[in-house]
């Protein structure tokens, strides 16, 4: 049986314990990471869109690395938009620069109509490298 281990990005336990959930599960060679949001380290909300979103692919990262990986590594990419038909331009910039190039990892985009205060939000499974 393969052992589910969480995975905390540095100064943030508190906002994940608060709501009751790991930031990330490594199982075997896969990490599953929770949505991350552009929150800032109080918790709060980036106003501005494209911060925000910057924002939430900074505490991705913050996460990944947490597990020794990287943006690389990710295979499955889930993002949830609040308005999709005025985010989704934007968001494919930034998106492509978090994703510069091939071959990109899996990506399914949902339009919802509530993420707690924020406009975005990103969720990954990634596969961690194998240690040296």
């Amino acid at each position: 049986m393969t052992v589910r281990e969480p995975v905390y990005p540095a100064g943030r336990h508190q906002l994940y314990d608060a709501h009751g959930y790991s930031p990330a599960i490594k199982s075997g060679d896969f990490l599953f990471v929770s949505g991350q949001v552009g929150s800032r380290d109080d918790g709060s909300p980036e106003p501005d869109y494209q911060a925000q979103v910057r924002l939430a692919f900074k505490n991705l990262k913050a996460t990944l690395a947490a597990a020794g990986a990287t943006l690389d590594d990710v295979v499955d990419v889930t993002s949830f938009h609040t308005d999709p038909e005025t985010q989704f331009e934007p968001f494919l910039a930034l998106k492509s620069e978090a994703f510069p190039e091939k071959p990109y990892p899996n990506w399914t985009a949902i339009g919802v109509n509530w993420l707690a205060g924020f406009d975005f939000e990103i969720k990954v499974i990634a596969r961690i490298p194998a240690a040296a």
